[in-house]
């Protein structure tokens, strides 16, 4: 029995060793640098991959019109869109995207809520990303005709398959193959320009096509101009096509850029990835131009609708149709990989935006840190969604839309606040505009398709109560990254070696040398502390109470006879245990700090603490050390007198 047990606890810390271990490929600051086409081939996985249900969502939510709202979308893309990232790739050089541009605009609690509401939509986006990838990858799977019959009624089953495939991927240990990238992405464009070129020679020698096609067009409008309005109106149902653009300036980091560049300024690199956003713009509008024509001129409408042969995948039925089915089989395999890759993609990333936020803010477990904990979570959330949408590619489209609006709404807002603070009128005003419009792109979409803004209030919801109780369970861990002090202060600290440290917590208020006596004497009497024996005062001042990680920056000053360390924190508690620690490290001896009583209802001296980083600040301190110092002999003394 007792042989059974050991092993079972052996095999179980080993896997949670395994499980917390954290393999990211890359830490900060040390990214590989490649050729920025290559870098455009990682994020075209993503952007291009949309090519695979594009032109079918397009053609069944704009119908004959479907053209003329693509083109609307490309003129979005071409003058909206890429001006903003163009922008954002200024602003945000290291890979922060417009979500750190808005949380350094924006500072309290308030720009930390309003980061945490867009992680709930990037998780939509990403997520959805992944879920709507496999299903579509599904759809090209089951309409293959030389694949068995019998998987033709299990897309869930195989949708959840190929997502569980993919969690199993990051789990082993995923590491960005750029060469992959570019071999992906490179071969399936050759085969949708194949495509595309044979769908075309066939309305060339069939014009009868486009005929039919002006005929359906200007049977209801025969007006032109009322045509472009309705397109435009019916452009937010296309809004798919825009996505990429983020992860764009997400990769930056990857970006190649000149010798000269410093990380303060990469030229260089800012330089390349506009070629990156530009190029990818230019051949996504071409390709979804190009393609839109193509499907609604040569497909039957009713094959667009679900269970049509072209639902989810219009360019496949052309490629199979005018192709054959062997080389429509390579296109569907190229598509199924090129969708698997976009799930990678949108993993990695979240995979990324966790680490970069949440631990920083607080608002995560320790275990976030590492990548296979948050992979199973993923990978969990994506079954629910794949299972609650039936994996089905147009009923996802819209909270995929929803994602993708959202965070493009963000970004061209922090770039028009940010040419608001340049006080640049014209920029502001563009900005402006450009804003207004993909504001109303994403309220229409929400209106029209409101299963986005469902599922992103979900992750929002989920994401702000976990974080906030993650903030309140690591509120008295020590959140100090690093402690610096200056030459006065290691002075006053040194003048102390003969003599048993004592430090006085003090709140500042005038800074004059009859307060510092007042509150000097008062601390002596209530803790018999002898006039004979030397005293610090320890000042801390409250910065911005929704940070959590800091450097703590302490200042020597001395006001007549009384010596004072000065500092700055989001806390006041975690600050002093973090420089009684660093003073009993340095110094070899264990210091003493004195409090007053804190008079007033505890439950609004923990609210005070939690919020503004102030409250009972003796009763935190102590519980605070005690987390970091499990010895009571090595831990600094608390006394409390009044």
């Amino acid at each position: 029995m007792v042989g059974a047990i050991i092993p079972s606890r052996r095999h179980r810390k080993r896997f949670i060793r395994w499980l917390l271990k954290d393999d990211r490929a890359s830490k900060e600051g040390s990214h590989p640098k490649h050729p920025w086409w290559q870098v455009m081939c990682l994020t075209g996985v993503d952007y291009f991959s949309t090519l695979g249900y594009q032109p079918g969502i397009a053609a069944l939510a704009a119908g004959a019109l479907s053209p003329i709202a693509t083109l609307i979308l490309i003129l979005l893309t071409l003058l909206g869109a890429l001006p903003i990232y163009r922008q954002v790739a200024v602003t945000s050089p290291h890979g922060e995207g417009s979500i750190a541009m808005l949380e350094h605009l924006l500072s309290w609690w308030q720009g930390k809520l309003f980061v945490l509401c867009l992680l709930g939509f990037v998780a939509t986006d990403f997520i959805i990303t992944i879920t709507l990838s496999a299903a579509d990858a599904t759809a090209h799977i089951i309409e293959n005709p030389l694949v068995p019959g019998f998987l033709h009624d299990q897309p869930i089953g195989i949708t959840l398959v190929l997502i569980a495939l993919l969690g199993a991927v990051f789990l082993k240990g995923f590491r960005e193959a750029i060469g992959l990238a570019v071999f992906l992405v490179a071969t399936y464009l050759l085969l949708n320009l194949v495509t595309i070129g044979v769908a075309f020679q066939h309305i060339l020698e069939h014009p009868r096509a486009i005929t039919d096609w002006q005929v359906v067009l200007f049977s209801n409008h025969s007006n032109p101009l009322v045509l472009l309005g309705i397109s435009a109106l019916l452009f937010p149902k296309l809004a798919l096509g825009l996505s990429g653009f983020e992860t764009g300036v997400a990769v930056m980091p990857l970006v190649q850029g000149r010798s000269s560049d410093t990380e303060e300024h990469p030229h260089g690199r800012i330089r390349n990835t506009y070629k990156l956003l530009t190029t990818a713009a230019l051949v996504m509008s071409f390709f979804l131009l190009t393609s839109s024509l193509a499907t609604t001129l040569l497909i039957p409408a009713e094959e667009f609708q679900p269970g049509g042969k072209a639902n989810g995948r219009a360019l496949a039925y052309l490629a199979h149709l005018y192709l054959g089915n062997g080389f429509g089989s390579l296109y569907d395999l190229s598509t199924i990989s090129i969708l698997w890759f976009a799930g990678a993609s949108a993993m990695a990333g979240l995979l990324n935006i966790v680490p970069r936020y949440l631990p920083r803010y607080g608002m995560a477990p320790n275990w976030a840190r590492a990548v296979r904990p948050l992979v199973l979570v993923y990978t969990g959330i994506a079954f629910a969604v794949t299972i609650l949408f039936k994996a089905n590619v147009e009923a996802q489209g819209g909270a995929y839309a929803t994602g993708v609006l959202v965070l493009m709404s963000s970004a061209a807002f922090a770039v028009t606040l940010s040419a608001r603070y340049r006080r640049s009128r014209r920029s502001t005003l563009i900005f402006g505009l450009i804003t207004a419009v993909f504001l109303y792109t994403m309220i229409v979409n929400i209106i029209e398709r409101p299963d986005g803004v469902k599922i992103a209030a979900f992750f929002i919801g989920t994401i702000i109560a976990t974080s906030l109780v993650s903030r309140v369970w690591r509120s008295t861990e020590i959140r100090a990254e690093k402690i610096e002090m200056d030459e006065t202060a290691r002075r006053l600290i040194a003048e102390e070696s003969d003599h048993t440290i004592r430090l006085i917590a003090h709140r500042r208020r005038g800074g004059s040398e009859w307060e510092y006596l007042s509150k000097e004497q008062e601390v002596r009497d209530d803790n018999h502390i002898p006039f004979s024996d030397p005293v610090i005062f320890l000042e801390i001042q409250v910065s911005d109470a929704s940070e959590f990680f800091e450097t703590i920056r302490v200042e020597g000053v001395r006001i007549g006879p009384y010596r004072i360390l000065r500092a700055q924190s989001a806390a006041v508690p975690n600050a002093i245990a973090a420089i009684l620690l660093y003073i009993r490290d340095e110094t070899r001896k264990l210091p003493h700090a004195y409090f007053g009583w804190a008079e007033g209802n505890p439950v609004q001296y923990l609210l005070r603490f939690l919020l503004f980083g102030e409250g009972d600040t003796a009763v935190v301190t102590r519980e605070v050390l005690r987390r970091a110092e499990k010895n009571p002999e090595k831990r600094p003394a608390i006394h409390v007198g009044g």
